[in-house]
């Protein structure tokens, strides 16, 4: 079907909605092939890390996830994930994405509010759903941090500023966490629900056990950011696979038992997020 856009996903989603970090062809096909098995709209991201590991090229991985998004059987959109570079998200529009999540949290305040505020109306000037953060959230350098938090006032008041479509909050999550042991804090979540008037996205999704997703999202949360637990089940994959057949040259049973699990991967937590029953 035609790509859906990330505000239609998120606008009509009676509960939580999955954005999957995408980095291969089989991140793509994984996660359009688990929403398909449990029957939901899904989300793509790519993020400007991903896009420097594609040799700083955006176009061939959006090609590819506009092709797999077009041929699957549930609406799938594509989002351009933690952008700091203008000129990157400046591409988006005309590479299939419907949204962009614009990070200048590592600024100061005020200069977050500035150039939060111009992406906006860069953004909405060109037909895009515009994501921001505030209050960092913890592990970009790996380590855990418990003590960040949003405050809901200072959101009220950044989203006012800004002209924001969705805000990224800390609430105890954490990038880049490989176990899932997380505990989110979730009065702050009723809290910041209540004061803001667009979705809440969690970052760090993959280091939150699934009772603390299912918590987050009937407290507020809408929009689920998941990256690095497609990356562990496609490593582990990986790994089993060479185990297996240490002198294998041939990469296609390696790759198809990565997406293999990527898929399964996938499902639960599609399965998590949205509170579906087994399919």
């Amino acid at each position: 079907m035609p790509l859906a856009t990330t505000a239609s996903i998120v606008g009509t989603a009676p509960g939580g909605v999955c954005a999957f970090n995408i980095i291969t062809l089989e991140h793509a096909e994984a996660v359009a092939a688990a929403a398909e098995r449990v029957g939901t709209p899904v989300i793509l991201q790519v993020s400007e890390n991903a896009v420097r590991f594609r040799l700083g090229r955006l176009a061939p991985l959006a090609a590819a996830a506009t092709a797999i998004a077009a041929a699957a059987t549930v609406p799938v959109a594509l989002h351009l994930d933690h952008v700091t570079d203008d000129a990157l998200m400046y591409q988006a529009a005309d590479a299939g994405f419907s949204s962009v999540m614009y990070d200048a949290s590592l600024d100061p305040y005020e200069m977050n509010v500035a150039r939060t505020r111009a992406a906006a109306e860069w953004a909405h000037e060109n037909g895009l759903w515009l994501e921001a953060e505030l209050g960092e959230v913890g592990g970009k350098d790996g380590a855990h941090a418990p003590g960040v938090r949003t405050d809901p006032g200072e959101a009220a008041a950044f989203v006012s500023a800004t002209g924001v479509d969705a805000l990224a909050v800390a609430v105890g999550s954490s990038h880049a966490m490989t176990a899932r042991v997380a505990r989110l804090d979730h009065a702050l979540i009723a809290a910041l629900r209540a004061a803001l008037p667009v979705p809440l996205v969690l970052h760090g999704s993959s280091g939150v056990p699934d009772d603390e997703l299912r918590r987050a999202v009937e407290a507020g949360m809408k929009k689920i950011n998941i990256g690095t637990a497609l990356n562990v089940a496609f490593t582990e994959a990986i790994s089993r696979s060479i185990a297996q057949n240490p002198s294998g040259a041939d990469p296609r049973p390696r790759l198809t038992a990565a997406r293999d699990g990527m898929i399964d991967a996938t499902a639960h937590l599609l399965r998590t997020v949205a509170q579906r029953s087994q399919v």
